[in-house]
C-alpha cells in the first residue's frame, strides 16, 4: 500500500469492528480494522441517495482525515531525516504504521530507532521486551493484512535480534564459574520462548487460511532458525507430516506441495537409490489421489511434473502415462490432464523405439491441438508446443 492508496483507504466511514477483532489492537488504543475494512463493506452494498449537506459533510470529514495522514507521514519523515531515535519517534511510528502497515521505509526507520537510539541504553531484558511489544505490533497488523511483505519482514528481524539469555552473559568463557551454572538451553532461554511463540502463531494462521504463501516461507524461516538448544527438536520428517496434514485437508494447497520439494529434495540427497525409488513412488501415490479428486487444480499437476524431473526411469514414465491416459479418459476436457499427457508422451518418445516414438508425438501433437479450441486464450502456446513435436 502507497502512501496515496493509505489516503484513499482513509476515505471509508467511521464504523468500528467490535468484540474480539478489536482487542488486538487495545495496546496501540488503536482501531486501525476500521479503516482496512471499508473497501470490502462495499460489496453488495445497496447505494443510497445522499443529500447535498451531508455529502458535504463527508467531504469535509474525509478532508481532515487526508490533512491528518499527511502531517502525520511529514512529521515523521522529518524525524527520520533529522535521525531522531527517541522513544516518541518510535511511538509516532506506530501512529503511522496503523494507518498503512505497507510504508517499508518506515518500517525502516523503526528499526533504526530500536537499533540505535534504544537498544545501546538498554539491558537485555529491555530489549526482549522491546522486541516482545513489535511482535505483539505484527500479529495485530497481519489479522488484518496477512500478505503484506513488509510486516513479516520486520518479524523476522525481530527474530533476529533477540539477545542470549536469561543466563550468563554471551561473552562468558566456556570454562568460567558462569558458564558453569548452565547450559546451551539456559543461554538461550528467550530465544527458545520467542521461536515457540512463533510456531504457535503460525499454526493459528495457517489453520485459518492454509494457503498464505507468506506463512509458509516464514514458517521454513523459523523452523531452519530454530536455536540449537530448542525442544521439541523439529526435523524434516516432522515438517513433511505437517504438509501432508495441510495437504490431505485441501488438496489445492500449492504452498504445502512447494513446501514438500524442499525438504524431499534435501533428504533424497541421503538416501541410496532403492530408498528414493520408494520414497518417490510413496509420493506419487499422494499426487495421484489429488490429481483424481481436482484434475482441473494445478497444485498437484506442478507437483507430479517435479516428480517425473527432465530425466526420468523409463519404467516410471510409462506407469505415469498409462495413469494419466486413464484420468483423460474420464475426464477428456481436463486442460491440465491434457497438458501433463502432451508433455510426457512428448518426453517418452525420445526414449522409445522409432515407431513408437512417432506415435507418441503424434499423440502429443493432437492433445495440443485440441487444448488450441478448449483453451484458445494460449492457443499460440500449444501451437508452438505442437510445432515442437515435429522436430
Amino acid at each position: 500500500m502507497t502512501p496515496a492508496d493509505a489516503l484513499g483507504a482513509l476515505l471509508g466511514d467511521d464504523e468500528r469492528a467490535s468484540g474480539s477483532e478489536l482487542d488486538i489492537f487495545s495496546v496501540h488504543n488503536f482501531e486501525p480494522g476500521s479503516v482496512y475494512r471499508t473497501k470490502a463493506r462495499m460489496h453488495g452494498v445497496k447505494r443510497t441517495r445522499v443529500t447535498p449537506q451531508a455529502a458535504e459533510a463527508k467531504r469535509l470529514k474525509d478532508q481532515a482525515k487526508i490533512e491528518a495522514y499527511v502531517a502525520l507521514q511529514t512529521e515523521v519523515m522529518q524525524r527520520k531525516q533529522a535521525k531522531e531515535y527517541t522513544p516518541e519517534a518510535l511511538k509516532r511510528t506506530s501512529d503511522l504504521l496503523d494507518l498503512n502497515p505497507e510504508y517499508y521505509t518506515v518500517w525502516n526507520y523503526r528499526r533504526h530507532i530500536l537499533l540505535r537510539g534504544l537498544f545501546p541504553s538498554c539491558a537485555p531484558a529491555e530489549i526482549v521486551n522491546l522486541l516482545a511489544a513489535d511482535l505483539r505490533l505484527t500479529t495485530a497488523y497481519l489479522q488484518i493484512h496477512p500478505k503484506v511483505y513488509w510486516i513479516w519482514n520486520h518479524r523476522m528481524w525481530c527474530l533476529e535480534n533477540v539477545p542470549l539469555g536469561p543466563g550468563p552473559d554471551a561473552s562468558d568463557e566456556p570454562g568460567s564459574s558462569a558458564a558453569a551454572t548452565t547450559g546451551k538451553e539456559g543461554r538461550e532461554g528467550w530465544r527458545n520462548e520467542f521461536w515457540k511463540t512463533e510456531l504457535r502463531m503460525l499454526e493459528a494462521m495457517l489453520d485459518a487460511d492454509p494457503r498464505n504463501f507468506h506463512a509458509w516461507g516464514y514458517r521454513r524461516y523459523v523452523v531452519r532458525s530454530l536455536p540449537a538448544s530448542f525442544t521439541p527438536k523439529r526435523t524434516p520428517q516432522d515438517e513433511l507430516r505437517y504438509t501432508q496434514k495441510k495437504i490431505e485437508a485441501n488438496f489445492s494447497n500449492f504452498s504445502a506441495w512447494h513446501l514438500r520439494t524442499k525438504l524431499l529434495g534435501g533428504l533424497w540427497e541421503e538416501m541410496d537409490p532403492g530408498e528414493v525409488k520408494a520414497a518417490k513412488d510413496a509420493e506419487f501415490e499422494l499426487v495421484t489421489q489429488a490429481l483424481w479428486t481436482d484434475p482441473n487444480d494445478q497444485s498437484g499437476w506442478l507437483y507430479h511434473r517435479w516428480l517425473i524431473g527432465a530425466a526420468p526411469p523409463e519404467d516410471v514414465l510409462r506407469r505415469e502415462v498409462k495413469n494419466i491416459r486413464e484420468l483423460h479418459e474420464t475426464e477428456p476436457d481436463s486442460n491440465w490432464c491434457m497438458n501433463a499427457l502432451a508433455h510426457h508422451c512428448t518426453l517418452l518418445s525420445t526414449m522409445a523405439a522409432s515407431d513408437e516414438g512417432e506415435k507418441l508425438r503424434l499423440e502429443a501433437r493432437g492433445l495440443y491441438e485440441r487444448l488450441e479450441v478448449v483453451d484458445a486464450d494460449r492457443k499460440e502456446r500449444y501451437r508452438d508446443m505442437a510445432q515442437r513435436t515435429l522436430s
